[in-house]
């Protein structure tokens, strides 16, 4: 912007322009060698963290054996022996893909949580790549686990539906006559599963909230300001001039453009 006849104005905005650089803030001295060292020592502390990663995993092995044995067993009774009725064969079928459920619970949980808070995996272009890892972060963690717990929630409300379908007098019993399912028994499993639902909810609109207080603090781009002395009256900045007997300084881009102004550069 160009601003003529105002040297008075031009050597103010100059000066408080200098004070609030290099000149007017004293240079505070950097951390010593104990807080550095300190410092370095509970950074490294997350590494702590990863053989929990790999116990994870090792659990998501198990989980691996214990589909393929459902898998079998569901097989068996159906293919070979024939003794599994549609009911029966629904309620293996819930069963594999609550296995399958659990499993990708754990994936998140060892992929999110190893980027969150130990160390990035770098994959950045990798064919194979989830969407959701570009943009991991906590929150976004926690929602994902909150939303997979549901899920599995409610395959196991599902499988509970279908047994309460054979209840007598109120309750369900196996062929031992062990009660595996009662009307109080439904009844709070519903409302932990609606317990799980409101804890979602409320997980995201927290989540929510804070990406709106956080575009509101977001810093504001500043605007590149070419101040003219009185030596041009009435003249007008062009890029010819190379900056020669200008001052360059930058103010907030919001902020009012003062009488006589014109905008070169942001």
């Amino acid at each position: 912007m160009l601003i003529d006849n105002e040297r008075t104005r031009v050597n103010t905005q100059h000066e408080q322009y200098s004070s609030t650089t290099s000149g007017g803030t004293a240079r505070q001295p950097g951390p010593g060698v104990a807080s550095r060292t300190l410092a370095g020592f509970i950074f490294a502390s997350r590494w702590l963290q990863a053989p929990l990663y790999l116990g994870l995993i090792i659990a998501q092995a198990v989980y691996v054996v214990l589909f393929f044995v459902e898998l079998w067993h569901l097989l068996e009774h159906t293919v070979g022996a024939g003794t599994f009725t549609e009911t029966e064969v629904m309620l293996s079928v819930l069963a594999l893909i609550d296995i399958v459920m659990i499993a990708n619970l754990l994936i998140m949980v060892i992929i999110g949580g190893y980027e969150t808070f130990v160390s990035k995996i770098r994959v950045q272009g990798h064919h194979d790549e989830p969407d959701w890892l570009s943009h991991v972060n906590a929150n976004v963690l926690k929602v994902k686990l909150s939303i997979s717990i549901i899920s599995i929630s409610s395959i196991h409300l599902l499988k509970t539906f279908i047994e309460v379908g054979r209840m007598d007098g109120g309750t369900v019993r196996d062929g031992a006559g062990q009660v595996i399912y009662s009307t109080e028994g439904v009844m709070w499993e519903v409302l932990i599963h609606m317990a799980f639902i409101v804890s979602a909810l409320a997980l995201a609109w927290m989540d929510r909230l804070s990406h709106q207080h956080a575009s509101h603090e977001k810093p504001q781009a500043n605007a590149t300001v070419i101040v003219a002395p009185d030596t041009n009256p009435g003249g007008a900045y062009s890029a010819a001039d190379n900056h020669v007997g200008y001052v360059t300084v930058r103010i907030p881009a919001n902020q009012a453009l003062p009488e006589g102004a014109q905008l070169v550069d942001r």
